[in-house]
């Protein structure tokens, strides 16, 4: 699947999402660091919320004598400085923020925005190359003008420059709030079907802003229709109908399609079989697969199958995934890596990328097999490049378990290690959770089960997976995981963590429990150096 959008991602911190929804997105972010940071981010702002609402009790007639006292307001929005907002995918490297405010004028003499710094290489190489077209469409309501001036496309992906001009024909702010109203950018194509995804970016006092699109995965191009249905802008409610074609058939020529003519190799239980590589003048896209190999996925059936009988099949399905991945980098003709992929940089407590745009997974039916496309800019000059396989991921059945009497805790923390994680248990208990929501009664009250975790954890050291609570009684519930890897370090040289796990569905918090680690992500480096000839 593609990486899912914010709200979606939202859903899922708030246990939303449909049975089906759940499993598809938990195994997502099995493969996906960006969107498992992006829930991280949730997560965080969920508890800081929590943290901000709670009180030591609340009278029944709390929310009604609030409101009554509550005085209209006029709304008003802020932004923050530079963002960008991927609401196909979270936290993606292609976030590159506009570093300066550009003048219209001066933009408009060398190129526009994509003649700037203010977009990524890619962007502006593609633009140099000649795909970048000055299509000034615009449409006017309410005093109000939003002006799309250029297109930069070819067959990897969509970029629009745009701005909002008043009827003085001063430039007003860029931000365009799509994830919480009824403003739409989409983009179709020549058969009218809807393509996933769009991202937008905008900075505060900057005059223009960037709306993109990433057609990997789309076959057969020809024409892609990009349309915008806003009824507000900085918020004035109106309607601001537009649409913006853009001809990709010319532009296809420019994308050559390199075979890797099938290479393969399996390494500690994995196996790696290389597609093809797809380079475009402002990305370009390698496309392999990933499975579990013959022993190793008969071994996790079974294991599986264990699990299922331990804890019941619904705890086991609903959030746990099992799942391949690798850790790369690209080199150029110098041997001088100049891309990485789930790479462990010094003073990073967790893998991630470098020039690498954006990444998805498909899954493809049979456990552990995920079909990968990843993008990344392009180099400035013409080279030869080569991938070099650094490690695989395999995320499998743990049966790691601990056990410990939740009203002790205060005074005497249990602690535990596990494959290069440090972690206390600090406590166990029913927690208040507050949160709004429109309605009559706009105050939810909750009282969830939750524990708390904290710890070290070693560079290139194992990840938590998934977790089951079970009680005295031998009654499994399962446990909503959120957490945190900082990239700051402990008194040990450990990188700080953080670990809640929440159950809704425990009504008194039992005399002794135990926990279940149903999965763990393992990091394994590669024994030998396996590389693959990007060129022919």
């Amino acid at each position: 699947m593609n990486c899912p959008t914010i709200d979606k991602l939202s859903q899922y911190v708030d246990n939303l999402l449909t049975e089906q929804e759940l499993v598809e997105l938990s195994t997502h972010l099995k493969g996906c660091n960006d969107c498992k940071h992006m829930v991280e981010e949730l997560y965080k702002e969920q508890k800081f919320l929590i943290e901000t609402l709670q009180t030591p009790a609340l009278p029944d007639d709390f929310a009604s004598t609030i409101l009554a006292q509550l005085e209209p307001y006029e709304k008003q929005t802020k932004k923050p400085a530079w963002k960008r907002r991927m609401l196909f995918a979270a936290g993606v490297v292609l976030a590159v923020g506009l570093s300066t405010t550009l003048n219209p004028s001066f933009a408009k003499w060398v190129g526009g925005l994509f003649a700037t710094d203010q977009v990524d290489e890619g962007l502006k190489m593609a633009s140099n190359a000649g795909m970048a077209e000055r299509v000034n469409r615009e449409v006017t309501d309410q005093g109000l003008t939003l002006k799309v001036e250029d297109v930069v496309a070819d067959s990897s992906r969509v970029a629009l420059s745009y701005q909002i001009v008043n009827k003085k024909g001063k430039i007003q702010d860029s931000y365009i709030e799509l994830a919480d109203s009824n403003n739409e950018i989409f983009a179709s194509d020549q058969n009218g079907k809807r393509l996933e995804g769009v991202g937008i970016g905008w900075q505060d006092g900057s005059e223009y802003g960037l709306i993109e699109f990433s057609l990997r995965d789309q076959e057969d191009l020809e024409e892609v229709n990009v349309k915008f249905d806003l009824v507000e802008l900085n918020g004035v409610q109106g309607h601001w109908e537009l649409e913006v074609p853009v001809d990709l058939k010319e532009r296809n020529k420019f994308t050559t399609t390199l075979s890797l003519n099938g290479a393969a190799t399996s390494m500690n239980g994995v196996n790696i079989n290389m597609k093809e590589v797809r380079f475009a003048p402002s990305s370009s896209e390698l496309l392999y697969e990933t499975s579990f190999a013959k022993e190793e996925q008969a071994k996790i059936e079974e294991e599986i199958r264990d699990l299922k009988v331990r804890f019941g099949e619904e705890n086991v399905n609903y959030f746990t995934n099992f799942g391949t991945a690798i850790q790369y980098h690209i080199e150029n003709e110098e041997k001088k890596a100049v891309y990485h992929h789930n790479s462990f940089f010094e003073g990073k407590g967790h893998p991630s990328d470098s020039g690498i745009i954006q990444g998805s997974g498909a899954d493809m039916g049979q456990i552990g097999q995920v079909a990968w496309n990843e993008s990344f800019i392009p180099q400035k000059e013409d080279g030869k490049l080569t991938f070099v396989l650094d490690g695989v991921v395999k995320t499998v059945p743990s049966d790691f378990s601990i056990k410990f009497k939740p009203k002790e805790l205060k005074r005497n923390p249990v602690s535990f290690e596990y494959e290069g994680n440090f972690i206390t248990i600090k406590g166990a208990e029913k927690k208040l959770k507050l949160s709004l929501r429109k309605s009559l009664n706009p105050v939810d009250i909750e009282n969830i089960f939750t524990i708390e975790m904290e710890g070290g954890k070693e560079a290139g050291s194992s990840d938590f997976g998934d977790w089951v609570i079970v009680d005295n009684h031998g009654k499994a519930f399962l446990a909503y995981h959120s957490g945190s890897i900082l990239d700051e370090k402990d008194k040990n040289g450990r990188y700080k963590t953080t670990l809640d796990l929440r159950a809704y569905d425990v009504d008194e918090v039992p005399e002794e429990l135990t926990l279940h680690l149903l999965s763990v992500t393992r990091y394994e480096k590669a024994g030998e150096k396996w590389e693959v000839p990007l060129y022919k």
